[in-house]
């Protein structure tokens, strides 16, 4: 049986792609399971810098969580399936959320139902102008359980992220722009030559800073002002003894180029 996710790596930046092609990349059990070992083994590969997510195939990123399983799980009862379903699904966006190297989506095709929680959970994303995306779940008789009820919202805002999820309308790549879903729509043909270009943007900077900020951030989105401001000092405290920090200031003021070491 062929892998659910591919990984490559080059130039310090690992590409991930989703690849069950036949059915959409639609997420199965296997597929959520192998992309949280895959990010495991990723964080701790010093080569590795960025990473960028993918589905296989024209037609989709992805187009959400596989119904047929799911269903079996449902079948069992609620706590089969919050175990077996719920649960993954959510384990597997906060771990993107979370990841403390940069991960960028890169939307090739639909992104439906949870597909478009992943576009939603990773810290930055690029779509295909031909990429389209929908919260379909309602369709089912369900609310999104991979974090589409709290994510979307905090992204587009309260009213347009209801309009969205009661109604499982598509939208384009262009209005998810609108919304802040994506940073940037680009041809098809461009597509993962923005997202290799987005990243490595980033990694011409400290990585540990790139931590730091990812870590400030999605730490900060759940709390008051006044924590989140404590947590942003928690972080820069932890950089204060290492080189990279101490590189950075010293380049500025030598007017050179730093030379950052991920210490």
């Amino acid at each position: 049986m062929a892998d659910t996710v591919l990984c490559t790596v080059d130039d310090g930046i690992a590409t991930l792609t989703l690849n069950r092609p036949d059915k959409l990349n639609a997420i199965n059990y296997d597929m959520a399971d192998t992309l949280l070992a895959l990010l495991d083994r990723l964080e701790t590969d010093d080569v590795v810098r960025a990473v960028i997510l993918t589905g296989a195939s024209d037609a989709a990123f992805s187009a959400g969580g596989d119904i047929h399983e799911f269903s079996q799980s449902v079948a069992l009862g609620a706590n089969a399936a919050v175990r077996d379903f719920v649960r993954r699904g959510q384990a597997m966006t906060a771990r993107l959320e979370a990841f403390p190297k940069p991960v960028i989506a890169a939307v090739n095709g639909l992104a439906f139902g949870g597909g478009c929680e992943i576009a939603e959970a990773v810290h930055l994303a690029v779509a295909s102008e031909k990429a389209i995306f929908a919260k379909p779940e309602i369709n089912l008789g369900m609310p999104p359980t991979f974090g589409g009820t709290q994510r979307l919202s905090r992204l587009a805002g309260r009213k347009r992220a209801l309009e969205l999820l009661l109604t499982a309308d598509r939208f384009s790549a262009s209005r998810a722009l609108d919304m802040g879903l994506v940073n940037a729509v680009v041809p098809d043909e461009d597509l993962m030559a923005c997202a290799r270009t987005l990243a490595a943007r980033i990694m011409r900077h400290s990585p540990l800073a790139a931590a730091s900020i990812i870590t400030a951030v999605t730490r900060g989105l759940n709390m008051g002002v006044a924590e989140g401001l404590l947590t942003e000092s928690e972080q820069f405290a932890k950089l204060v003894p290492t080189h990279d920090l101490r590189e950075g200031l010293d380049a500025w003021i030598a007017r050179r180029r730093p030379h950052y070491t991920g210490a």
